[in-house]
C-alpha cells in the first residue's frame, strides 16, 4: 500500500543577508527505503535526531522531499501538485506527538473535528457532520458533551484521543502515528495503544508508528525498522528483531532495554556506545555508524553499506554482520562488554565457590583490628558524658543555696520595716523557696504603708509634751 524508495529530505543551510547563499545541507533523511503492507503496523525506531519524524512528515508532504519516491497505491506522492496532494491527504492522516500543540486552543472540539470534514466534502451539512463526530468520539472513548469544550479542558490522554478522532473522521487508509504515547503517563499509554489496536481491527487501518520506546513498538508492530542518522540500518519482523538483532546499533539499543528479572539483568550482555551522535549537517563518510561501532573496520570508513536481505525478511546494512553474528570479528573499541563477561564468570562459579576478597572490604577489617583505640575512646565517651551530666545537678544546688540569702536580705526602709521583718516567724535555717519572694514583697509594701502613720503619731506626742512644758 505504501512504499518509500530512496527518500531523501535535505534542509539547506544558508548564510548571508543580501545574497542568502547556500553553504551546506542538513541530511535529515538520506536514502530510506521501506514498504508497508495493507493492514500492517510498521514501527520506526531510533534515537532523537535520527530523522524519524521528518520521514513521516515527508510522506504527507508536510516537508518537501528532496529526492526519491513515495508510492501510495502506485501513485508517486512526491511528484503530485499541491492541490491534488490535498485530496490524497484524506486517505493519509497523521497523529502528532504533542496533543496540545496540535489542537487550536481557540476552537472547540466540534469545530476542530468538523473542519477537515468540511474541507473534503464529508457530510451534507453540519448536523450530519455532528452525528458522524459523535460516532467517532464514542469509538475513541470520549463523551458527546466534549463537543462544546476546548482543548485545555482535557487531560493529556483525552487530547491524544481527540487527535486520533480528528484523523478517523476523514476515514483514512493509513495513519502515521508520530510518538503517539511519549507525552502520556504509563497507565494512559496502555489505553491509547489498546485503542489503536482495536481501531485497526474494526476499521482495517494501516499504521506507520514512529517511536523511541522499544517496548511500545514491540507490542504494537508487525515489522520494525531501525534508523540511525537519517538512514535505515536494519529491518525485520518484530519477534525476529528482538530475538536476534544483527546490526551493532540495534544490538546496543536492545541491550539498553531493562529486563524485569534481576538475575538476568545482572548477567546479560550490555553494549555501551562511545562518543556522541554525529551532526546530520556533517555526517561521517562510509557507514554512518562507524564512528561509534565497536566492530568498525577500515572498510566501514570509506564504503557505505547497502540494506541487504539476509533471510526471512531480515535486512541489515552492515559489511560484517555475518562475522559479528558468528563471533569471528574482534572488537576495535571498548564497549563495557568485558565487565559484564567478568560478572558472568563470577556468577557461574556458584555459591559454594570461594569468594574473592574485595580490597576495600579486607582493608576495612584490618583497620578495625589494628586500631582498637577508637573503640576505647567510644567507651570512655559515655562515662565522660555521664560525669558531665551529674555536674549540673550539684551546680544547681549550690546556686540555689547561694541565691537564697540574696532573696532573704531585703534592704531596710526604716525601723518599722525592721520590726515587721522581725515579726515574721523563722521556719528553718534553710533558704526560703523562690515562691515566697512575692509574699516578702507584699510585707515590704505593707511596712512602707504603715511607716508614715507611726511617724505621725510620734510627732504628735512630741508636740503635746512641748505644749505641756510651755503651759
Amino acid at each position: 500500500m505504501l512504499e518509500l524508495d530512496d527518500v531523501k529530505v535535505h534542509f539547506p543551510v544558508r548564510k548571508g543577508v543580501l545574497f542568502n547563499r547556500t553553504v551546506g545541507h542538513v541530511y535529515a533523511v538520506d536514502g530510506v527505503s521501506l514498504k508497508v503492507e495493507a493492514g500492517q503496523t510498521y514501527g520506526l525506531v531510533g534515537e532523537s535526531g535520527c530523522g524519524k519524524t521528518t520521514l513521516g512528515r515527508g510522506v504527507l508532504r508536510l516537508v518537501d522531499i528532496t529526492d526519491g519516491e513515495v508510492l501510495f497505491d502506485g501513485t508517486d506522492l512526491a511528484k503530485l501538485p499541491e492541490e491534488e496532494m490535498r485530496r490524497y491527504r484524506r486517505r493519509l492522516q497523521m497523529v502528532f506527538q504533542d496533543p496540545l500543540g496540535s489542537l487550536n486552543p481557540r476552537q472547540n472540539i466540534e469545530s476542530i473535528l468538523s473542519e477537515g470534514m468540511a474541507a473534503h466534502g464529508i457530510g451534507k451539512d453540519q448536523d450530519e457532520r455532528r452525528e458522524k463526530i459523535k460516532e467517532i468520539l464514542g469509538k475513541v472513548g470520549l463523551p458527546t458533551n466534549a463537543l462544546s469544550r476546548y482543548p485545555h479542558e482535557f487531560s493529556g490522554g483525552q487530547r491524544q484521543r481527540i487527535g486520533i478522532a480528528r484523523a478517523l473522521v476523514l476515514e483514512p487508509d493509513v495513519i502515521i502515528c508520530d510518538e503517539p504515547v511519549s507525552a502520556l503517563d504509563v497507565s494512559v499509554q496502555a489505553q491509547v495503544i489498546n485503542l489503536l489496536e482495536e481501531l485497526q481491527e474494526s476499521m482495517g487501518l494501516t499504521y506507520l508508528v514512529i517511536a523511541h520506546d522499544l517496548a511500545v513498538v514491540r507490542h504494537i508492530s508487525d515489522v520494525i525498522g531501525v534508523m540511525y542518522l537519517g538512514s535505515l540500518v536494519e529491518e525485520a519482523p518484530s519477534d525476529a528483531l528482538y530475538a536476534g538483532p544483527k546490526h551493532p546499533y540495534t544490538k546496543a539499543l536492545m541491550s539498553a532495554v531493562p529486563v524485569p528479572d534481576p538475575e538476568v539483568e545482572d548477567r546479560r550482555e550490555r553494549i555501551l556506545l562511545q562518543g556522541d551522535l554525529p551532526s546530520p549537517a556533517n555526517p561521517p563518510a562510509g557507514c554512518r555508524f562507524h564512528t561509534r561501532c565497536p566492530w568498525a573496520q577500515d572498510r566501514c570508513a570509506v564504503e557505505r553499506p547497502v540494506l541487504t536481505d539476509v533471510g526471512d525478511g531480515h535486512k541489515v546494512a552492515c559489511h560484517f554482520a555475518a562475522e559479528i553474528e558468528a563471533g569471528t570479528l574482534e572488537l576495535t573499541r571498548p564497549t563495557g562488554i568485558e565487565a559484564v563477561t567478568e560478572t558472568k564468570a563470577v556468577a557461574a562459579e556458584g555459591p559454594d565457590a570461594d569468594k574473592v576478597a574485595i580490597p576495600a572490604q579486607s582493608s576495612g577489617d584490618e583497620a578495625a583490628e589494628s586500631e582498637p583505640e577508637p573503640e576505647k575512646k567510644k567507651e570512655q565517651e559515655p562515662e565522660k558524658a555521664s560525669a558531665e551530666a551529674d555536674e549540673p545537678a550539684e551546680t544547681e544546688e549550690a546556686a540555689a543555696e547561694a541565691d537564697a540569702p540574696v532573696e532573704a536580705d531585703v534592704p531596710a526602709k526604716g525601723e518599722a520595716e525592721a520590726e515587721v521583718e522581725a515579726a515574721v516567724p523563722a521556719k528553718d535555717d534553710a533558704p526560703a523557696p523562690a515562691v515566697d519572694a512575692p509574699a516578702a514583697a507584699d510585707a515590704d509594701a505593707d511596712a512602707d504603708a504603715a511607716g508614715p502613720d507611726e511617724d505621725d503619731a510620734a510627732e504628735s506626742d512630741a508636740s503635746d509634751a512641748e505644749s505641756a512644758k510651755t503651759g
